[in-house]
């Protein structure tokens, strides 16, 4: 019996690891607007879910990491899951943050780990908006207009390839 609890206890500090991950993950506000603008495609939560279990098994599986290598780690999951690159300064804080919370976990300070992520879900912020920027008054995009329509008489219009209902181009064999 006493070897069960002995296992139960790891499993246990592994998923309070775990949260920590997923709070700091699921607070970013780049990781956020990727999912909520859709970056990462129809599934962008479910690749959001499973970046946490990935970081995660990333600090399990790899001993004495330097802040570098989980920088470029999580900026290569960014890149590959997401089409996004991450250079608003934020990626070293959240590095920061989950390597400290690893460290926590390795020494065995469950509750210290545990009040790091309550202080953080308290301390959440509402998720981060993206905004189309104000549009143009009426003047100004008619003005635009014009000068557009200008450049448009100017243009050779008469080399254009051929281009189906659709209006993709058609390539076709060379004469």
């Amino acid at each position: 019996m006493s070897v069960q609890l002995n296992m139960a206890a790891p499993t246990d500090s592994r998923a309070v690891f775990t949260d920590g991950v997923r709070v700091v993950l699921h607070n970013w506000p780049v990781l956020q607007i990727a999912v909520d603008n859709g970056f990462g495609g129809v599934y962008g939560q479910q690749k959001a879910d499973w970046m946490v279990d990935v970081v995660q098994q990333y600090f399990h599986d790899n001993t004495d990491l330097q802040q570098f290598e989980v920088e470029d780690y999580i900026a290569t999951l960014m890149d590959q899951e997401f089409d996004t690159v991450v250079d608003d300064g934020s990626l070293p804080q959240v590095c920061v943050r989950l390597m400290q919370m690893f460290g926590q976990w390795q020494q065995g300070a469950l509750q210290e780990l545990t009040q790091s992520i309550q202080s953080l879900t308290q301390n959440k912020t509402s998720r981060a908006k993206v905004t189309a920027p104000p549009t143009q008054s009426d003047s100004e995009s008619d003005a635009e207009t014009q000068a557009m329509e200008c450049d448009t008489t100017s243009v050779n219009t008469t080399n254009h390839p051929p281009q189906d209902e659709d209006g993709w181009t058609l390539v076709q064999k060379r004469k």
